[in-house]
């Protein structure tokens, strides 16, 4: 039996941390090979396009391009104007950017008007609009749908990477070729006043401006005030060609009230009243003959009906692009669809400079309609030999004149059906030609040669913005070997870890006892989760909506949990129970009673997902009763949190000057946050004073130090031995083995203080409507650990963790997130931010989209404190890294195996789904949810076996100067 046992210790402390750690960095190293070889830069012409745009594909340009390299600014604008055959609409361009602003809110949607609120909000853009000075377009704007991306969408006519997500709060020089940089090239004189990405995006190339950061989305006011104090005297100077105006404060209201914000209406009021002097500036300019100015109002994405954008429905993509001039328009009508990247080959033909290269949106022809029939055909021909050289960085070996167009072969869809596209069209436009001059040109001659155009464009269009880039399949299958690699590793060592301890279980409890060896319902009910998991991820429609599996499968489990509870009280023991053992079990009922109650409130909280988020639910219900109540339900929540977090520590059993040290130690902090919430009645509707924002930085430093001073302090000052056991044990027990208790009092301390620093934390962070559901949180957490800790039940610890883990994830969808970028809340990652930090307000970002999960991961060290480990103690042979092996190895393991099944098996479907049609929209999002899971798992995981691990270290060298000190006593 000896030898037996020796063969299950053969897992040490060391073998389990070195390898668990190999484990986590093959994984590490397999999603990043995944991500580098899934997320490519797209292929692209380098360069930037000159007199070769005005000439067919196949036409020698390298003369050209020596010859006019050295030609002055004026000169090359000469040139580019004669060689296009167009003459040039404008002047001047005034390009106004209204961060966030929805189309429907200026031009209605489904061929209807806006709403009679937003139509009183704008009246001077109505009226224009009705008059035919303006003429407006929903521009559908391409995830992801935040700003950076969207602006060089609009500036260059190309599609960035997906992951241009992630630098969008860490913008860097866009080089490839761009309207701005031709603009530069011809001698105009730019000025930009607003949101600093475009000094990011194109540094040294504005003569004048005014940056204001935009990320502090707390400001709504003095953000745009910022913009609007210059234009009275840069619409009265005549020294520029482009006006950049970069409104935010539209887009901030939408983050911190949502559409439906009492300040969208005055935020709306105050850009009609911008709109209106620019437009009369313009005016006057017509009427002395001066430049021809173009005013253009437009959005980079829209806004969800909470106010958030990153995804792709309809209310997030659906961006404005508004032409205003000083002449009426012709009879175009608005309210009509085209792309965002349409804006820079029409605003490139309207200024006479050559198409970006890697523009793929279509020219919007309504803008051109006051020029002759043969300069608009020119129009189009010169936008399709644009599309046709990008569509040789595609396809190298593309020549559309070894394709017989008269057969089946050349009518598929694919580059043979492009090419035949385009030679029809340039075929039709010929015939014109040659008719026309013969003076028998018809109509239909045109209007066939304009459709075969526009049957090109947009066919190439659509092919080139769908066209997934060659995904390097090698670099893909190693990094999912890699992932399988290390699952499969973290999974071997759980089996080995767990069979271990069942061992230990069963020789230390019972030698006839099997009941450790058997599998339970809920067991394998912890595992069925995982698998319903898995297949829901080959389903976008599940994956839009998985909210509902984790609230399903988590309130499953606990109903379970709570038939055990109530069999265990009825097979024949209930007469048997003492009345103290009633008691416990009855307490168990009312724990998980806790647990779903709170789970269904949180259900219902939030309508997440995105097919039925616009149902009503408990937050949209409060958010219409006004922010009184919203206000006190936080202060409700508040004190409960405070509640919970007393209750737990007096059921802790410390003595009485350590609890009240513990308690004085959070009341500074207490107080600071109850000020907060108090003072700040309204200011989800106003900007951060400095004030406010110095007393969050002090809550951020006490909270950090409280936490950090209970971790660093508490083995120290814990006492080694309870006093409790001492008395009654200490005849029986080895002194050796009493620091156990001390060990599992520090951790409980230690996982309190944790929890609590959390809990304030995100009670600082939170959109105050969330309060209620982070102390339901709590609730639950606290709840599943009591649970768990008391009986004879006799749940496996795995069980426990694997149960917590689920809470944490229902949780963090019981927030009001979900699988979509639109609902990560950019407002509170700024809280407390005197100037703008890249990566601080990823780690607040980061901190409230993950709260829940993190809290679950963080609660476990109370978890593990709260079973008893006097077993382990009175085991012979035992030292403190068996101990804190078996204290933290279950907490560790169990996290990283489950996230790491589902991290490989999503990573799997993505494979299988790369030229899936909502790759971009649905299935990429998840998969950088499924990143920032792993990372919070990490993180958490750190934390607890850091934690663990300094806790022993220090009871390991207290036990031993303990000894020293008993010998020298002894020898005396």
């Amino acid at each position: 039996m000896r030898k037996r046992a020796n063969n299950y210790y053969s897992l040490t402390c060391k073998k389990l941390a070195f390898f668990t750690v190999l484990a986590v960095v093959i994984q590490i190293i397999g999603l990043s090979l995944f991500i580098l070889g899934f997320f490519p830069v797209k292929p692209t012409l380098s360069g930037m396009s000159g007199l070769e745009s005005f000439y067919p594909l196949g036409f020698d340009s390298t003369d050209l391009a020596q010859n006019t390299s050295a030609l002055p600014p004026e000169k090359l604008k000469s040139l580019y104007q004669e060689l296009s055959g167009v003459p040039p609409l404008f002047d001047r361009l005034i390009l106004m950017v209204i961060d966030g602003l929805p189309a429907e809110f200026v031009i209605g949607k489904d061929g209807k008007p806006p709403p009679e609120v937003l139509k009183k909000a704008m009246p001077y853009t109505q009226s224009i609009l009705a008059k035919g000075l303006a003429v407006g377009y929903h521009a559908k704007a391409a995830p992801p749908t935040v700003t950076m991306p969207r602006l060089k969408a609009m500036v260059s006519g190309a599609l960035g990477g997906f992951l241009d997500v992630a630098t969008n709060f860490n913008t860097q020089a866009f080089l490839d070729d761009n309207l701005i940089a031709q603009f530069l090239r011809i001698g105009w004189k730019m000025v930009m006043l607003g949101d600093e990405t475009w000094l990011k995006l194109f540094p040294d190339m504005f003569a004048r401006h005014d940056g204001v950061n935009s990320f502090f989305v707390k400001d709504t006011i003095q953000v745009d005030y910022n913009v609007s104090r210059h234009l009275t005297t840069e619409l009265s100077s005549t020294d520029w060609d482009l006006l950049i105006l970069h409104y935010l404060g539209l887009d901030h209201v939408g983050h911190i009230g949502g559409r439906s914000s009492n300040l969208m209406g005055p935020k709306l009021m105050e850009m009609d009243e911008v709109i209106k002097r620019i437009h009369s500036s313009i005016m006057q300019t017509q009427e002395t003959k001066q430049k021809r100015t173009l005013l253009m109002v437009v959005s980079d994405h829209g806004m969800t009906e909470g106010g958030n954008h990153g995804g792709s429905s309809y209310e997030e993509t659906d961006s404005l692009a508004l032409f205003v001039s000083g002449q009426k328009f012709s009879d175009s009508e608005s309210r009509k669809e085209v792309y965002q990247v349409d804006m820079a080959s029409t605003l490139a033909l309207l200024f006479g400079v050559p198409i970006p290269k890697n523009n793929i949106g279509t020219v919007i022809r309504d803008v051109f309609t006051s020029l002759k029939d043969e300069q608009q055909l020119r129009i189009l021909e010169l936008n399709s030999w644009q599309l046709l050289r990008l569509l040789q960085t595609h396809l190298n070996e593309l020549g559309c004149g070894r394709f017989s167009c008269k057969s089946e072969r050349g009518q598929n869809y694919g580059p043979e059906r492009l090419c035949c596209s385009y030679l029809d069209a340039t075929a039709l436009h010929e015939s014109w030609k040659s008719k026309r001059l013969l003076r028998s040109v018809h109509g239909d001659d045109y209007r066939s040669a304009v459709l075969g155009y526009l049957e090109f464009l947009g066919t190439t269009s659509k092919w080139l913005s769908s066209r997934s880039t060659d995904k390097p399949i090698g670099l893909l299958v190693s990094g999912v070997a890699a992932l399988l690699l290390s699952c499969l590793g973290l999974m071997t060592l759980t089996f080995l870890f767990t069979r271990e301890v069942n061992f230990k279980g069963s020789r230390d409890i019972s030698h006839t006892d099997n009941n450790i060896w058997k599998w339970h319902l809920e067991e394998n009910f912890v595992l069925a989760v995982i698998f319903i998991l898995i297949l829901s991820m080959g389903s976008s429609s599940m994956i839009e909506e998985e909210q509902y599996i984790w609230h399903y499968m988590t309130s499953s489990l606990y109903l379970i949990l709570l038939r055990k509870t109530i069999q265990s009280m009825k097979n024949g023991c209930t007469l048997t129970l003492t009345a103290e053992q009633r008691k416990i079990r009855f307490h168990h009922i009312y724990y998980i009673v806790a647990v779903l109650v709170s789970g269904r409130i949180l259900r219902g909280w939030h309508q997440g997902g995105v097919n039925w988020s616009y149902l009503p639910d408990i937050a949209k219900l409060l958010e219409q009763a006004g922010t009184a109540h919203i206000k006190s339900l936080q202060l409700l929540s508040m004190f409960l949190v405070i509640t919970i977090c007393l209750a737990v520590l007096l059921s802790l059993g410390l003595r009485t000057r350590v609890s009240m040290l513990l308690v004085l130690v959070y009341l500074f902090p207490v107080l600071l946050i109850l000020k907060q919430i108090l003072r700040l009645q309204d200011s989800t509707f106003g900007s951060l004073s400095v004030r406010s924002t110095t007393m969050i930085q002090i809550i951020y430093a006490f909270l950090g130090t409280s936490s950090a001073g209970i971790l660093l302090g508490t083995p120290w000052l814990m006492p080694l031995q309870n006093p409790k056991t001492l008395s009654s044990e200490v005849s029986h027990e080895s002194p050796s083995k009493l620091p156990f208790d001390g060990f599992k009092d520090s951790l409980c301390v230690i996982g309190w203080g944790y929890m609590f620093s959390w809990c304030l934390l995100q009670m600082l962070l939170q959109q105050p409507i969330n309060s209620v559901p982070v102390s339901l949180l709590l609730l639950q957490v606290v709840a599943s650990i009591h649970y768990f800790s008391g009986g004879n039940l006799r749940h496996k610890q795995w069980v426990e963790v694997a149960a917590l883990y689920y809470v944490g994830m229902a949780g963090h969808f019981g927030l009001g997130n979900t699988n979509t970028l639109a609902t990560v809340d950019v407002a509170g990652a700024f809280i407390g931010i005197s100037s703008h930090s890249t990566i601080i307000s990823g780690i607040l970002m980061f901190i409230i989209t993950y709260a829940s999960p993190m809290l679950a991961l963080l609660s476990t060290l109370m978890s593990v404190c709260a079973n008893d480990v006097r077993t382990v103690s009175n085991s012979q042979d035992v030292d403190f890294g068996y101990l804190l092996k078996t204290t933290v190895g279950y907490p560790c393991l169990v996290p990283l195996g489950l996230n790491s099944i589902l991290l490989l098996a999503y990573t799997i479907v993505l494979l299988g789904m790369r030229n899936h049609l909502f790759i971009w929209s649905v299935f990429s999002p998840k998969f950088l949810y499924v990143c920032a899971t792993t990372v919070c798992v990490y993180v958490g995981v750190s934390i607890v076996a850091l934690t663990a691990t300094y806790t022993c270290i220090v009871f390991a060298t207290r036990s031993t100067l303990k000894g020293s000190c008993r010998d020298r006593l002894t020898e005396r």
